[in-house]
Formats: structure tokens, C-alpha cells, sequence
């Protein structure tokens, strides 16, 4: 049995009943933000709720794997101009006249 407490969310009508060590309002400010995911896409015009919670889901992943890739990005524009710093440190050394 887990020792991790067991919090009631509701999700488009369904309550679940999750164990989570998360903050329980944080988990009912993630199904929260779900459902306002779901409304919009049923005020556009998709009226099955199980299609509007699935395009929903498509529409979070997405941004997730976006923020995923610009965060990879921007590591690797970082480590590129750490690098590029390093190797002008090592040229200046390099050059410097040494002191003894």
C-alpha cells in the first residue's frame, strides 16, 4: 500500500481519485486548466467531450514538446558561447606574457 495521501479531483463531470505526494491544489489547478482546455475547444464547435479532452491533450503535448525543444536549444546556444568564451580565455593565456 502507498503512503502517499489520496486526493479527489473532478475531471468533465468524473471524479478520480489520485495518490500524490503533489500539492492538492496544484492537481485541481491541473484539472482546472484541463476543463477550461475542453470548454474552449467545445465553444469552437467540438461537441464530444472524450474528442474535446483528446485534442486537448494534443494541444498540451504539443506546447510541452515546443518549450522541450526551445529549452534544448537555448542549453545548447549557452554551451555553444560558454565555449566559445573558453577558448578565447585559453587564446589570451596563451598569448600573455608569463610572469616568473
Amino acid at each position: 500500500m502507498s503512503d502517499q495521501p489520496r486526493v479527489e479531483i473532478t475531471l468533465l463531470g468524473q471524479t478520480l481519485s489520485l495518490r500524490s505526494d503533489a500539492d492538492p491544489k496544484y492537481l485541481r489547478s491541473l484539472a482546472a486548466s484541463i476543463e477550461e482546455r475542453v470548454t474552449a475547444l467545445q465553444r469552437a464547435g467540438v461537441r464530444d467531450p472524450f474528442k474535446a479532452l483528446l485534442l486537448a491533450a494534443l494541444e498540451i503535448t504539443d506546447e510541452l514538446n515546443r518549450a522541450r525543444d526551445e529549452q534544448a536549444k537555448d542549453s545548447g546556444d549557452v554551451a555553444a558561447r560558454l565555449g566559445a568564451l573558453v577558448d578565447q580565455l585559453n587564446r589570451a593565456m596563451s598569448e600573455s606574457p608569463r610572469r616568473g
